[in-house]
């Protein structure tokens, strides 16, 4: 699964981006919008839909759960200071993806509670697009996690993200992530589509060696 976090500007450059990747082949995209108005927020979620549906990709809305159900998102993401996973359920229904944020094996047990579909899991490294920075996990972070995990026998899929660069894929699939959340590697490349192509060969690769 390889995730692609709108980052621009402005919610035009962020439309732009996410067109960009989804005509590049990334099929996994999350709004991800701070600091705006909710009119302008819904607003830009709606050419956002139409965008992911015009390339058919799954399109998830970081945090507001309301901009989420009002442009029938396929999901939300929450992060650790944002709405209670078990709350945006009632809300949205079982037919939405819920996703969470989590930085510690302490913040995936309860999302595993609350019910999540997904957890994203991070900051591998240090990112510019989080001010807000959780303490960065880096490779022996994720093995201790993930490995926790595996005891629990928790199949919960688990997304690396926060800094991840192409060039950190294979080491970071052996750690047991399910996928990839990047946002500047797959921002004003010139070459996107083979470098969507490379990163989900990378991917694939180690997701088969690690059955």
């Amino acid at each position: 699964m390889l995730q692609y976090i709108s980052q621009g500007k402005t919610p035009k450059d962020h439309l732009k981006n996410v067109e960009n990747a989804c005509k590049a082949g990334c099929s996994w995209i999350q709004l991800r919008l701070k600091n705006e108005d909710i009119a302008t927020y819904l607003d830009t979620a709606i050419q956002c839909r139409n965008i992911c549906d015009q390339y058919h990709a799954i399109m998830i809305v970081n945090d507001n759960v309301s901009v989420a159900k009002a442009v029938l998102a396929d999901g939300i993401h929450l992060g650790l200071n944002d709405m209670n996973p078990r709350e945006a359920r009632k809300i949205l229904g079982d037919n939405f993806i819920i996703g969470g944020t989590a930085n510690t094996l302490e913040n995936c047990i309860q999302h595993i509670e609350d019910g999540v579909d997904y957890i994203g899991l991070g900051p591998y490294k240090h990112t510019i697009t989080k001010k807000k920075l959780s303490p960065v996990l880096g490779i022996d972070g994720y093995t201790n996690i993930l490995g926790k995990l595996k005891v629990i026998n928790s199949e919960l899929p688990v997304i690396a993200i926060g800094g991840v660069t192409e060039k950190d894929i294979t080491t970071l699939m052996q750690t047991g992530v399910s996928g990839i959340a990047v946002s500047g590697e797959l921002t004003n490349q010139v070459n996107l589509e083979k470098k969507i192509e490379t990163i989900k060969k990378l991917m694939v690769q180690k997701l088969s060696a690690n059955r």
